[in-house]
């Protein structure tokens, strides 16, 4: 069995793969809710859209309950101040899950056209809000959030829901909106019908410009308008988790530990160059590899995030010394040790049903294939 130290270090890396999972997988089902109205003209194009995502979207959403489960079992002091801190933010995120749902299934009860545009109009929100809540937390990590600890790790929170529409968060928020249309757009491109694959394909196009200047201005902001915070006092990867005990201070830059760790570097070049090739790519009517272009995107662009937080999980800004980090805030050496066994067994599983999943969909949905049954 590893060493405390490394299986805090590995489940770091896990948690970036469930999030990485949770982005590609569910983040084309939130571009095409998004963009349902923009790519489908009328009733029977809406329909093919939300048949290509009818057979996965549940599936997809397994990442997320995945990712979630990680965090509490694995750092619970970070589970704990995500979802008591953030709670509305939370309830809202939930709230646009369960109107997905509601939507797939409401929207094909009557014929009459007030009703399915009124159900359109619900899943375009539904997947609209995940974009943006996800992309504005991503940004106030680095802001910091307004909670400390005191000496019996109780954690009290000073900030409010609208106090977390900061500016820089927001732009991170349109990061991720732009990441994500540009990721359901290609999966239109390549799994709708035919007709639609030209319109989509010029949607990725424009979202994956908008996400590479959005992107580099974050990156810039990140770089030279944010300080970063540092811990100054010694590190025991071993040591029982008990955040108040580091010393901590804002000094220098976020990006820090680019300098210390080059190739950390790999990871924004990813989310670059996977954006500019997913531009190249559909132009060149290559969808399968635009969208597979586009998942690296997401890849890249939460491995630069996370590289770049590192070791820090959710910074305090009330508190700095009360931050979460890798090192004094997750379960113990034995609960991780377990989970490890656990995610080594069954994640396998996970994507090998996944691919067999995909593999017997594979093929465009076709208005002919609409016609026979009920669907959407």
């Amino acid at each position: 069995m590893p060493d405390y130290a490394t299986l805090r270090l590995l489940w770091w890396l896990i948690l970036g793969v469930l999030l990485i999972g949770f982005a590609i997988m569910d983040g084309f089902d939130f571009g095409i809710a998004a963009l349902l109205r923009v790519l489908g003209r009328n009733d029977e194009e809406r329909r093919v859209l939300l048949e290509t995502i009818e057979p996965v979207w549940e599936g997809n959403q397994v990442w997320f309950i995945l990712a979630g489960g990680a965090v509490f079992a694995a750092w619970p002091f970070v589970y704990a101040i995500a979802f008591s801190g953030l709670y509305v933010a939370m309830f809202l995120l939930l709230a646009a899950f369960i109107l997905r749902p509601v939507g797939f299934s409401y929207r094909n009860k009557l014929a009459d056209a007030r009703w399915r545009n009124a159900w359109d109009w619900a899943l375009t929100v539904s997947g609209l809000v995940p974009m943006l809540i996800f992309g504005v937390a991503f940004g106030n990590l680095f802001l910091g959030l307004p909670f400390r600890l005191d000496a019996e790790m109780r954690m009290s929170y000073e900030g409010g829901f609208f106090g977390l529409l900061t500016p820089f968060a927001l732009l991170c928020g349109l990061v991720s909106i732009t990441m994500l249309l540009a990721h359901g757009a290609s999966y239109a491109a390549f799994k709708a019908d035919a007709s639609l694959a030209q319109r989509a394909g010029k949607v990725a196009r424009s979202a994956s410009l908008a996400f590479l200047v959005l992107y580099l201005v974050a990156g810039v902001v990140l770089a030279f308008g944010l300080p970063g915070y540092a811990i100054v006092s010694p590190i025991d990867g071993a040591a029982p988790s008990n955040p108040p005990l580091k010393q901590v201070v804002l000094q220098g830059r976020w990006l820090a530990g680019y300098a210390a760790h080059p190739l950390f570097w790999l990871a924004p070049v990813l989310a670059l160059v996977a954006a500019l090739a997913n531009f190249v790519l559909i132009a060149a009517q290559k969808y399968f590899a635009a969208f597979l272009a586009s998942s690296l995107v997401c890849a890249g662009t939460i491995l630069s995030a996370g590289f770049a937080l590192f070791p820090f999980l959710i910074p305090s800004s009330l508190d700095p010394r009360s931050s979460l980090t890798v090192w004094d805030a997750s379960s113990s050496q034995r609960t991780l040790g377990i989970m490890l066994i656990v995610v080594v067994v069954f994640l396998p599983i996970v994507l090998a049903y996944t691919s067999w999943v995909y593999r017997v969909l594979c093929g465009r949905v076709t208005f002919e294939q609409i016609k026979h049954h009920l669907g959407y």
